[in-house]
Protein backbone atom coordinates (compact mmCIF):
# COMPACT_ATOMS: atom_id res chain seq x y z
CA UNK A 1 0.00 0.00 0.00
CA UNK A 2 1.18 3.61 -0.53
CA UNK A 3 0.74 4.48 3.02
CA UNK A 4 -2.03 3.92 5.64
CA UNK A 5 -5.79 4.34 5.07
CA UNK A 6 -6.45 7.06 7.43
CA UNK A 7 -9.19 6.80 10.29
CA UNK A 8 -12.27 9.19 8.54
CA UNK A 9 -11.73 7.77 5.06
CA UNK A 10 -15.01 7.70 3.22
CA UNK A 11 -15.93 5.76 0.26
CA UNK A 12 -18.89 5.88 -1.70
CA UNK A 13 -21.10 3.85 -4.07
CA UNK A 14 -24.99 4.75 -5.78
CA UNK A 15 -26.63 3.28 -7.41
CA UNK A 16 -30.45 2.65 -9.04
CA UNK A 17 -32.19 -0.61 -7.56
CA UNK A 18 -33.32 -2.09 -10.96
CA UNK A 19 -34.62 -5.35 -11.99
CA UNK A 20 -31.66 -7.47 -10.97
CA UNK A 21 -31.48 -6.24 -7.17
CA UNK A 22 -34.45 -7.40 -6.51
CA UNK A 23 -35.75 -10.10 -4.39
CA UNK A 24 -36.42 -12.92 -6.24
CA UNK A 25 -39.42 -14.38 -4.11
CA UNK A 26 -41.49 -10.88 -5.25
CA UNK A 27 -45.00 -11.99 -5.50
CA UNK A 28 -48.63 -10.11 -5.49
CA UNK A 29 -48.34 -9.84 -1.59
CA UNK A 30 -44.30 -9.46 -1.21
CA UNK A 31 -43.48 -6.02 -2.82
CA UNK A 32 -40.31 -5.94 -5.26
CA UNK A 33 -37.73 -4.62 -2.90
CA UNK A 34 -33.84 -4.46 -2.95
CA UNK A 35 -32.52 -7.53 -2.22
CA UNK A 36 -30.07 -7.48 0.98
CA UNK A 37 -27.25 -9.31 -1.04
CA UNK A 38 -27.07 -6.66 -3.29
CA UNK A 39 -26.79 -4.04 -0.79
CA UNK A 40 -24.07 -5.54 0.92
CA UNK A 41 -22.37 -6.22 -2.57
CA UNK A 42 -22.79 -2.20 -2.55
CA UNK A 43 -21.61 -1.75 0.46
CA UNK A 44 -18.60 -3.65 0.29
CA UNK A 45 -17.67 -1.66 -2.88
CA UNK A 46 -17.84 1.77 -0.91
CA UNK A 47 -14.93 0.13 1.44
CA UNK A 48 -13.01 -0.52 -1.48
CA UNK A 49 -13.38 2.73 -3.18
CA UNK A 50 -11.71 4.38 0.02
CA UNK A 51 -8.76 2.37 -0.09
CA UNK A 52 -8.27 2.16 -4.33
CA UNK A 53 -6.18 5.21 -4.31
CA UNK A 54 -3.83 3.52 -2.05
CA UNK A 55 -3.08 0.10 -3.65
CA UNK A 56 0.18 -0.36 -5.83
CA UNK A 57 0.21 -2.59 -8.18
CA UNK A 58 -0.49 -6.39 -8.02
CA UNK A 59 -2.28 -5.26 -5.22
CA UNK A 60 -6.43 -5.44 -4.18
CA UNK A 61 -8.60 -6.25 -1.17
CA UNK A 62 -10.91 -8.93 -0.57
CA UNK A 63 -13.34 -8.82 2.08
CA UNK A 64 -13.04 -10.89 5.24
CA UNK A 65 -15.87 -10.09 7.46
CA UNK A 66 -19.05 -8.09 6.57
CA UNK A 67 -21.87 -7.34 9.99
CA UNK A 68 -24.60 -5.66 7.86
CA UNK A 69 -28.37 -5.27 9.26
CA UNK A 70 -30.78 -4.55 6.42
CA UNK A 71 -33.55 -2.46 8.47
CA UNK A 72 -35.45 -0.85 5.90
CA UNK A 73 -36.81 -1.80 2.26
CA UNK A 74 -36.16 0.08 -0.78
CA UNK A 75 -38.62 -0.26 -3.79
CA UNK A 76 -37.84 -0.30 -7.52
CA UNK A 77 -36.12 2.66 -9.40
CA UNK A 78 -35.28 4.04 -5.90
CA UNK A 79 -31.28 5.64 -5.25
CA UNK A 80 -29.51 3.99 -2.95
CA UNK A 81 -26.36 5.92 -1.51
CA UNK A 82 -23.92 3.25 0.47
CA UNK A 83 -21.24 4.64 2.66
CA UNK A 84 -18.26 2.94 3.90
CA UNK A 85 -15.95 5.28 6.78
CA UNK A 86 -12.66 3.45 8.02
CA UNK A 87 -12.51 3.12 11.68
CA UNK A 88 -9.47 1.03 12.06
CA UNK A 89 -6.18 0.08 10.20
CA UNK A 90 -4.21 -2.70 11.49
CA UNK A 91 -1.94 -3.18 8.86
CA UNK A 92 -3.73 -4.65 6.10
CA UNK A 93 -6.52 -5.42 7.98
CA UNK A 94 -8.98 -1.95 7.12
CA UNK A 95 -12.08 -1.58 9.32
CA UNK A 96 -14.80 0.22 8.17
CA UNK A 97 -18.40 1.46 9.76
CA UNK A 98 -20.88 1.20 6.58
CA UNK A 99 -24.01 3.11 6.03
CA UNK A 100 -26.71 2.80 3.22
CA UNK A 101 -29.66 5.17 2.85
CA UNK A 102 -32.44 5.57 -0.15
CA UNK A 103 -34.17 8.42 -0.68
CA UNK A 104 -36.16 8.46 2.22
CA UNK A 105 -34.46 7.01 4.93
CA UNK A 106 -31.25 5.22 6.66
CA UNK A 107 -31.79 1.51 5.11
CA UNK A 108 -28.80 -0.30 6.29
CA UNK A 109 -25.90 0.07 8.81
CA UNK A 110 -22.50 -2.29 9.95
CA UNK A 111 -19.72 -2.70 9.79
CA UNK A 112 -16.79 -4.58 7.34
CA UNK A 113 -13.21 -5.94 6.99
CA UNK A 114 -11.46 -5.65 4.31
CA UNK A 115 -7.62 -7.36 3.60
CA UNK A 116 -4.85 -5.62 1.49
CA UNK A 117 -3.63 -8.63 -0.58
CA UNK A 118 -1.12 -9.76 -3.36
CA UNK A 119 -3.15 -10.41 -6.00
CA UNK A 120 -0.56 -12.74 -7.63
CA UNK A 121 -0.34 -14.59 -4.28
CA UNK A 122 -4.16 -15.20 -3.58
CA UNK A 123 -4.19 -16.27 -7.87
CA UNK A 124 -1.23 -19.24 -6.90
CA UNK A 125 -3.32 -20.03 -4.09
CA UNK A 126 -6.39 -20.39 -5.97
CA UNK A 127 -4.69 -22.36 -8.57
CA UNK A 128 -3.45 -25.11 -6.07
CA UNK A 129 -7.34 -26.09 -5.21
CA UNK A 130 -7.96 -26.46 -8.84
CA UNK A 131 -4.89 -29.60 -9.37
CA UNK A 132 -6.61 -32.51 -9.19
Amino acid sequence: MIGIPKVGTVGQEQFVVTEQHLIDFADEEMPRILCTPWLIWFLEHAARRAILPLLEPGESTVGVVVNAEHIAATPLGQQVVCHARVIYVDGPLISFQLEARDEHEKIAGGTHKLRVIESSRLARKVAGKLRP
